[in-house]
């Protein structure tokens, strides 16, 4: 401006200096708080006709980013949010004081979460703190951590066109504002940004379990290096669409920040429920509407104090309705239709109020507002399609304008303020004011014209964006799909799913793998589709597992087509996987005969292939068959077999195939199996053996199935009732870390025993009952049986023999309908001692515990034979028959070589000396 008239000059010749940058009121809009401005009045200016207000560039804003700076520019100021403002200082206040402090802003759309935000940070603009912004978004709900990717892109300044040596040297001088120990925080952040590190750090060799702990582990001792430096402010905005994985790390953020400076707002609209309400330092606050006297207030702002039409602003308060966003958008959409002439003070209508002139909705008013902009109303649709956050070179390459006419149909729209720019070239980035002009913006294309722009954005991204492609290929995917080129997606879609897998975002890996199998639908039959097909199917097995555990329809489904699609491909790699991922479907709902078939379908392809992995498959199947059939020693011999081959660096699975490692399968089993036969010291070596495993490969699904057979099962066949306890709340804990609802139900069925067995009798048992209940529902028969049996003894020890008898019969039909036999010794055993205590005849009686005892002599499990021995000594013993007893149990308990510390030999030992020959 300076220099444009003489007269202008003179003006300013005493209020700037030569250099000084001096700008008009659209261009301070637009710049919003990205800096500081100086009010040098009106000047006259040649070309218009009245003086123009000019502002002078005094310095730079303190905004936290230029992303916040043109947030910050709010039209109205905050109306009728004083007590809400208060609340969240006075929080803040406690914050500051080590007192960590998380708030729950809910409220519907429009309501004005963002605003009182907004003025909160406006009051600590001036006070020592750091503030962090995290934004959600309806595109990226199964983006794993997508809001955290923002922050770290934002805050380091990283370009996606940047080389990898130069987003990384950002990346670190990010990192160190918050540590002294950039380098063990570097290279997990960096494959969350998927950087490469080239030779500066070794690759990450971590499974998807240890990958995401790390990753969760760095981002928070970052929030706690800031804190430590000065007050922190962290916001997420809109969780309501945070992806899985951003929700389990706000369940970790909220935990740790307890006892430190730091204030969390976490905003949401009203369908979503936070879970994070019951905790101390947590306050939950709703935003209400405005009143008529405070919609009127914001109706003032806008017109900047100018009067209104009576009629006009009743009508904009009755459809408004009290919602803040809708108050200002159809405020301005009046102001702008043409209905009113500005007589200085007020508006005054040119004619009469048309019925239908005010739009009666929010969506209405904001597409009233776009219609108004018709020269640039095809950019706000565009950029729509790209997202709530657009890239100004992205943009400029899928719209046909060049390059002066775009910037102008930009200004247009910032000026109309229903985008916000951020950054300087070349990274200017823009963003819809609110969520709900981005979704007008979308739907008011029409179908045709919105697929053709999404098909040119994924085309954009792909042939000038390689390694976004490469980081976030759900983006290329959704819109290729929306562009109508579904079938174009489906690699994007598998290399998402791998990723999510990769990194144990099993929800998020579920989406997108499903997201391709839809997507394959689009493509024509033949050998490619089927490779394509068999490469979704094997890669959402593990996920699906992890979620929803062994016995869901649709893992079912999964395997059961990927099985048959190896054979079609004769594909032997994922035959190993398929085949033990069906059998174990199978296992666990307690198809026999499906196990039979499978176990003999993987002989003969292990025969007939050679290839050693399948062959410890085989192992494997052949070992848990043996198991449910009661064949203890075959299945002792298999699991042993996998122990002494296994190779990890030959017979390791990847990560993602977790589920399929046969020795993390052996190890927990082989504990089992080892105390049943009689042997509960090497039962105890192979439990500790495949603890010990589990570190080593710290992977979730295997770290609770070890936790679950190899840690609990020894401990309450041992009858080690706080070993059981601890082991149940490491599972429960495991699980809701990481959504395991199968294995969480084992968990609290072994913490309701162990309460019981300690005391609570009536909380423990409705514990194991409506976990058993949910356990049956899902469809899971493995261990259901003992599961059962444990609550039926856990009735006969409390002299209720009524329920015990009906639990039992329970657990016996499962057993009789599945042909399982593994528990069937205990149960005759159990049978006989529940009719004793309830006065049934003692032949009654002894006919129970004799087929128990012929059950166990028959399977060759001396554990359990010890068991029946011991009970019908006892029987005999009140009988008077000590003779007889001492004659049964002294050769059983003879037979043992260890262990005589456990609980069952100790009770054997006493019993023989009770009626030991006098």
């Amino acid at each position: 401006m300076i220099g444009e008239t003489p007269n202008l000059a003179a003006r300013l010749q005493s209020l700037a200096e030569p250099g000084d940058v001096v700008i008009a009121e659209s261009t301070r809009r637009l710049l919003a708080e990205a800096f500081i401005y100086q009010d040098l009045g009106t000047v006259p200016l040649k070309g218009f006709p009245e003086p123009v207000q000019a502002w002078l560039v005094s310095g730079e804003g303190a905004a936290e980013s230029r992303f916040d700076a043109q947030h910050g520019m709010a039209t109205t100021a905050l109306v009728g949010r004083d007590q809400e403002l208060a609340l969240l200082l006075e929080r803040w206040e406690q914050a500051k004081e080590r007192e960590g402090q998380i708030v729950l802003l809910g409220g519907e759309a429009g309501i004005g979460k963002s605003r009182l935000v907004r003025a909160l940070r406006d009051h600590l603009a001036g006070a020592p703190h750091t503030p962090l912004s995290h934004f959600c978004s309806p595109f990226h709900t199964s983006t794993a951590l997508y809001p955290v990717i923002g922050l770290l892109e934002r805050a380091a300044g990283i370009r996606r066109e940047d080389a990898p040596e130069q987003q990384l040297d950002k990346l670190e001088a990010m990192l160190a504002l918050a540590t002294n120990d950039v380098h063990e925080s570097a290279p997990v952040l960096a494959d969350l940004l998927a950087i490469p590190t080239g030779e500066r750090y070794s690759p990450l060799a971590l499974s998807p379990h240890q990958k995401k702990e790390r990753t969760f582990q760095a981002l928070l001792e970052q929030i706690q290096g800031l804190a430590a430096r000065q007050p922190l402010l962290a916001v997420y905005e809109d969780v309501h669409w945070a992806d899985p994985t951003m929700l389990e790390l706000l369940d970790r953020a909220v935990d740790e920040v307890q006892q430190l400076p730091i204030l969390i707002i976490i905003t949401f609209r009203p369908e979503f429920v936070p879970r994070w309400a019951g905790h101390g330092h947590v306050t939950a606050l709703s935003l209400s509407r405005l009143g008529r006297r405070q919609g009127a207030s914001v109706v003032d702002r806008i017109t900047g104090g100018k009067i209104l039409p009576q009629e006009v602003l009743e009508q904009i308060l009755a459809k408004t309705d009290g919602v803040p966003l809708f108050v200002e958008e159809l405020t301005k959409a009046v102001l702008e239709s043409g209905l009113l002439k500005d007589r200085g003070s007020y508006y005054e209508l040119i004619g009469p109020l048309p019925p239908l002139a005010i739009p009666t909705t929010l969506q209405d008013s904001l597409m009233a507002r776009l219609d108004r902009l018709a020269p640039v109303k095809e950019v706000a649709q565009i950029a729509a399609c790209i997202g709530r956050e657009f890239g100004h070179e992205l943009l400029r390459s899928v719209t046909a304008l060049d390059e002066h006419a775009l910037q102008r149909a930009l200004n247009d729209l910032m000026t109309a303020e229903l985008i916000f720019r951020r950054g300087a070239p070349p990274d200017t980035g823009y963003s819809f004011k609110h969520a709900l002009v981005q979704d007008i913006a979308h739907e008011s294309l029409l179908k045709s014209k919105r697929q053709q722009i999404h098909a040119r954005i994924a085309a954009a991204l792909e042939e000038h964006y390689p390694a976004r492609a490469e980081a976030e290929p759900e983006t290329i995917a959704l819109h290729l799909t929306q562009g109508g080129l579904a079938g174009k997606a489906v690699g994007y879609w598998l290399r998402a799913g791998r990723i999510a897998a990769g990194r144990s975002a099993n929800l998020e890996a579920i989406a997108h793998l499903t997201r391709g199998l839809d997507a394959l639908k689009s493509n024509p039959a033949g050998p490619e589709r089927d490779r394509q097909e068999l490469a979704l199917q094997t890669a959402i097995g593990g996920p699906l597992i992890a979620i929803h555990g062994y016995t869901a329809p649709q893992l079912g489904t999964a395997f059961s087509r990927a099985h048959a699609l190896c054979y079609e491909l004769d594909d032997t790699d994922a035959l190993f996987a398929t085949l033990s991922g069906k059998f174990v479907f199978h296992f666990v709902r307690g198809d026999f005969g499906a196990m039979q078939s499978l176990v003999a379908e993987a002989q003969r392809a292990a025969e007939r292939t050679g290839d050693t992995a399948l062959k410890l498959a085989t192992h494997r199947l052949a070992a848990l068959t043996a198991m449910h059939a009661g064949d203890f020693l075959t299945a002792r011999l298999e699991l042993e077999a996998i122990v002494r081959r296994y190779q990890p660096d030959t017979h390791r699975p990847p990560p993602v195939h977790y589920v399929h490692d046969p020795k993390a399968s052996a190890l927990p089993y082989l504990a089992i199996v080892l105390w049943i036969l009689g042997y509960s010291e090497q039962a105890q070596r192979a439990s500790r053996a495949a603890f010990e495993y589990a570190a080593e490969l710290n992977q979730t699904n295997l770290t609770a199935h070890v936790q679950v057979y190899g840690g609990a099962g020894p401990a309450e066949l041992m009858g080690d009732v706080a070993g059981v306890h601890a082991h149940a709340e490491a599972i429960i804990d495991l699980a809701d870390q990481h959504s395991l609802n199968y294995w969480r139900l084992s968990g609290l069925i072994l913490r309701g025993w162990a309460m019981a067995q300690e005391g609570n009798a009536e909380g423990g048992l409705a514990l194991m009952r409506l976990s058993l209940n949910e356990r049956a529902r899902l469809g899971a028969s493995w261990y259901q049986v003992r599961y059962l049996w444990m609550l039926a003894a856990m009735h006969h020890q409390l002299g209720d023999d009524e329920n015990g008898l009906a639990t039992l019969a329970e657990a016996k039909a499962i057993a009789a309908r599945n042909e399982e036999h593994m528990w069937e010794a205990e149960l005759a055993c159990m049978e006989g001692e529940l009719h004793r205590t309830r006065g049934a005849p003692a032949e009654e009686v002894e006919n129970y515990l004799q087929a128990a005892l012929k059950i166990a002599q028959s399977q060759s499990a001396k554990a359990f034979e010890l068991r029946a021995a011991m009970s019908l000594a006892r029987l005999w013993r009140d009988q008077g028959r000590k003779a007889d007893a001492r004659g049964l149990l002294g050769p059983v308990y003879g037979w043992f070589t260890e262990g005589f510390e456990t609980s069952d030999l100790r009770s054997a030992k006493a019993l023989l000396e009770e009626i030991a020959e006098v």
